[in-house]
């Protein structure tokens, strides 16, 4: 099977273990799917494979603990230190993806508040784009997101194999991140000087554009090409 169908199977399967042992093989399983640069193929098809163990243990009585050991993350260290590399799961497709998905719906906001700003000010608005503000802006995104994908990264490591993790926690601390985030993009872009060449971006070419990287994105998420 390919990786997405190991997938799905494995999603199905692990409805059947206990509570204990689901959660002590979810966190192996976490764990080594967050290792961006192993071989997805290779790792699901191990991940199946330790399922499959697990279930026919729990099948004669035995817990995860038992079968894997008391040490999950050295077990999974092990697995991952044998698991062959494959660059094509570089985590730089999956920022991009965000970023344009991000842009996307930028774009498309700024194609409607145009002409609603327009009639709310009974006077024109500006429709010009300063080319070094946008490219400023634009570098504040991408490191918001790359700083962010790390973060998150960092947090669910964390609380992984941790009995003292708290799930709530790690919420607030993603969605505090995120506030402050969105924050600095937005106090970027309203009390950036406009400075520089700039060119006429009108309204409906803003929201066109939006909608057609939108769709883009979509695609390429929906068809898999971010990691392919």
């Amino acid at each position: 099977m390919k990786a997405k169908q190991l997938i799905e199977e494995n999603n199905k399967k692990r409805e059947q273990l206990t509570p204990e042992n689901e959660k002590y093989y979810s966190d192996m399983l976490i764990y080594i799917r967050l290792q961006l640069t192993l071989s997805e193929q290779q790792s699901e098809e191990v991940l199946m494979e330790m399922l499959d163990h697990l279930l026919d243990g729990q099948n004669e009585g035995k817990s995860a603990r038992d079968i894997f050991g008391d040490d999950p993350k050295g077990y999974a260290d092990e697995i991952i230190q044998n698991l062959p590399k494959e660059q094509k799961r570089s985590v730089i497709p999956f920022i991009m993806g965000i970023v344009l998905n991000l842009l996307s719906w930028m774009l498309m906001i700024r194609g409607v508040v145009i002409p609603i700003a327009s009639q709310l000010n009974k006077e024109d608005v500006s429709s010009s784009v300063y080319l070094y503000p946008t490219l400023l802006t634009f570098a504040v995104i991408i490191g918001s997101v790359a700083f962010g994908v790390w973060y998150i990264f960092r947090i669910i490591k964390q609380s992984l194999f941790n009995e003292k993790a708290s799930e709530k926690k790690d919420m607030v601390k993603a969605g505090v991140f995120g506030a402050v985030a969105m924050g600095l993009v937005i106090a970027v872009t309203m009390f950036m000087p406009e400075f520089g060449p700039s060119f006429h971006f009108s309204w409906w070419a803003s929201l066109l554009t939006g909608g057609v990287l939108w769709l883009v994105v979509f695609l390429f998420k929906k068809f898999e090409v971010w990691f392919k």
